[in-house]
């Protein structure tokens, strides 16, 4: 597939390169800053831009299969950030007619599992330090819904950096019960995974172990 990422130098997004690239894949990875993506390959084109205007963006996702983004807050004083560059992708991508996108959220933005254990972990913090966050990435959501795009929303829960697994679970719609933790490589699995899954298209999917 020829892909659009971005978002390429943060967790997520890094492991989405380094992973399609491995897979064959065509990878355009947009970034502010190119020295800060450290993966590099045959079939990669690294393109600057600040996403401040979708005009600019565009030629990066013309005639892409599909455009996966690793955007998002990486602390509360990012709030904002994610709906805000969202926004600016999605206009890009009516615009060139390019319809898939599958995009990182966060499993708080979703319906709690059925055995609340999520709840216990995560409603405290939700409430306090992080609910900014989340309320971005809610908003981040809502502006998918609005456009006219073949989204999917990724839900993990808390992040840890270790190797890939391709041993977690997904649920379109719901979470996994009993999931607390997940890689950022394996959400990256997940995310390349779920561009040709019909089954996740207008959906958000909780993925964890």
């Amino acid at each position: 597939m020829n892909l659009t990422v971005f978002g390429a130098t943060g967790g997520i997004g890094r492991e989405i390169v380094r992973q399609a690239l491995a897979s064959g894949h065509r990878v355009t990875a947009v970034v502010r800053d190119p020295a800060r993506l450290t993966v590099t390959g045959a079939g990669l084109e690294v393109v600057r831009a600040d996403l401040t205007d979708s005009e600019v963006i565009r030629p990066a996702v013309t005639g892409r299969d599909a455009v996966l983004s690793g955007l998002g807050p990486r602390r509360r004083g990012d709030a904002g950030v994610a709906a805000r560059l969202t926004r600016t992708v999605l206009a890009a991508m009516e615009a060139e007619g390019v319809r898939r996108l599958v995009v990182v959220s966060a499993a708080p933005v979703g319906p709690e599992p059925d055995d609340g254990l999520l709840d216990r972990t995560a409603r405290g913090l939700v409430a306090t330090i992080l609910k900014p966050v989340y309320d971005d990435l809610r908003e981040m959501e809502a502006e998918l819904s609005r456009s006219g795009t073949n989204w999917t929303s990724v839900r993990p829960p808390r992040l840890q950096d270790k190797p890939l697994t391709g041993t977690y679970r997904t649920v379109v719609g719901g979470f996994p019960p009993k999931g607390r933790f997940i890689s950022r490589a394996d959400v990256a699995h997940a995310m390349l995974a779920m561009t040709e899954d019909a089954g996740t298209v207008k959906q958000g999917v909780g993925v964890a172990y």
